[in-house]
Parts: structure tokens; sequence; C-alpha cells
């Protein structure tokens, strides 16, 4: 059934749905959960709810309402499910949201996440789609989470890495993405499970360009390259590398390691803008202005493919 108000749906797949409620105003629809990546059972929550909420961000919009989705156990302690719970609803509610229930059924191994509702001015929304020659590349978080965590799995990352990385995790992109749309930016993702080069990937394989990212300004968690030389990557690394990488050329002075840390997965990641250069002056001046991360990390080009050059 084909619905006009429709805006972004399976047809145009995208990090959210988007459906016009009126002229002046569109309803931006996610869901996501996953499996602990910390120990922690708050953290675990707090992450797993930044994630879902960075959906709506990486669109353009605020969120609203949210739902939680559960999966726990039967005899897990009621004690930790209580902290799982706590540390989504605390984000939800710093995002400016309502958590609104949810649904719990018993699994054998704990899950949890959000179905969220965001709302927008369809002026406001950034999608996939639409990077122009010239739009420089800006990402809003340090990249790293996944190799972290991987470590901290096998009780092999040091605390204050692990900690650096369930902080950048849980940090929200509702500033970022703020001073992207205030500036007019209209394309946008959010880097997740398909990492850097699988979200960078989607953004030129549908506005038809390319681009060239420097590896020397990708901005990393400490301890990430360090557990990279130890060879420490999950294997979503090596299945994203199957699929992304004849997309890629790199600079030959790039590393086996180091380019296996750009196909590793994050958690609930930064978003990535292509920033239109009449805009970048503006962009940078407000996320140093109001203190929000950000690095420049490249350009999008008229050539197919994409460069990783030292």
């Amino acid at each position: 059934m084909n619905d006009d108000n429709l805006i972004i749906g399976l047809e145009i797949s995208d990090d959210a749905a988007v459906y016009r409620v009126s002229d002046d105003k569109v309803a931006i629809l996610t869901v996501d959960f996953f499996t602990p990546v910390v120990d922690d059972p708050y953290s675990y929550g707090a992450v797993a709810a930044a994630n879902a909420l960075s959906d709506i961000y990486a669109m353009g919009g605020e969120v609203t309402l949210a739902l939680n989705i559960c999966g726990f156990p039967k005899d897990l302690n009621p004690e930790i499910i209580s902290e799982i719970l706590r540390g989504g609803a605390e984000k939800v509610k710093e995002a400016g949201g309502i958590l609104a229930g949810g649904h719990t059924v018993e699994d054998a191994e704990p899950k949890y996440g959000l179905s969220v509702m965001g709302l927008a001015h369809p002026d406001a929304i950034m999608t996939k789609s639409g990077a122009k020659t010239g739009d420089i590349l800006l990402l809003t978080k340090p990249l790293g989470t996944g190799i972290i965590t991987t470590a901290g799995k096998s009780q092999l990352a040091e605390t204050a890495h692990l900690n650096a990385a369930i902080e950048s995790m849980a940090r929200l992109n509702r500033e970022a993405a703020g001073i992207l749309v205030s500036h007019h930016v209209t394309c946008c993702t959010d880097i997740t499970g398909f990492a850097l080069p699988g979200h960078l990937w989607e953004i030129i394989e549908r506005s038809g360009k390319g681009a060239y990212i420097s590896y020397n300004a990708l901005p990393f968690l400490e301890g990430a390259q360090l557990y990279a030389e130890q060879e420490l990557f999950p294997g979503g690394t090596f299945k994203n590398r199957q699929a992304y990488q004849d997309h890629y050329s790199f600079d030959e002075s790039i590393s086996e390691q180091q380019q296996l840390l750009l196909y590793t997965p994050e958690t609930s990641g930064g978003l990535l803008a292509a920033v239109p250069l009449k805009e970048y002056n503006a962009v940078l001046e407000e996320f140093y202005e109001r203190g929000v991360f950000f690095q420049v990390i490249g350009e999008i080009t008229e050539e197919e493919g994409i460069r990783v050059i030292r």
C-alpha cells in the first residue's frame, strides 16, 4: 500500500522512517536494541538508549516519545534489570523525551533498547543522500568503541580506556545535530555497526559521488590503536571489510591493523555529516563556541570510490 505521507520508508531506507503529520511537521520513527556491550547494567542501559536515540538526531529531529524493548532471562537479578531500565530512562529524560512504557519477553541473553519517535520540520530532515562535490566531511565523536569494548570483554582493556569509551557511547548526538540542522546541513548519518567505511559508503552510493578521508585526521579513543596492534578485533570487523573493501583504496603506508580498525563496528558513534563549503566556517565556529566535539576528516569528491590517504 502506497501512502504519499511516508516520506522515507522501505523503498528509501535511511536511519529512520519519516512520516508527514502536517505541512510543517514530520514524525521520525526508529527502533534499536542489542545485547550488553559493557558489564555495568546502568551503563549498558544508557548506551543502548543513546544508540537508539541517535537515529532521531541523524535525521535532524528531536526526541519526543520512547518505549522500552526488553528481553531478559527469567532468573536475572531484578536489581540488574532495574539498573538497565534506569540507565535507559535517564538517557531518554536527558534527550527531552517521555518514556511511555514498553514490552518485555523472556530471553536467554539480555537485550535492551528503544522504539523512538521524534518530530522535525520537513525542511530540517537530514538523510544519507545529497552530498555535493566539495562538501567537508565532519565527524562528531571519536572512533574505537568497538575494539575497546571487545578488549574489555576479554579483560584486556585498561579501566580508563573502557570508561572513556562508555562515556563516548552514552553521549547524546543531540547538540551536534542541532548545530548541523541550524546551518542547513542535509546529508548526515550516524556511525554504528557498519563502521566508518560502511556508513560513509552509504552516503557516497546514494549521492553518486566519491570521497577521500585522511587517516591522520581521524580521532580515536585512547587505547583503540593499541588494541588494534594486538589484533583484538571482533568478528564484525572482517564482515565489514568483506562488504565494503571493494569501494576503498588505502595509502600503502596504512597498515593492515589500521585498516581493520577502520572496519571495526562502532556502538552509539558520532554523526558523520557532509557540510557544504558555504556553511563550513559557521558550522565550525558554532562547534567551537559550544564546546561540542568534532573533527574534519575528509571531503566529498567527484570521482568514484573512497580513498584513505595518510
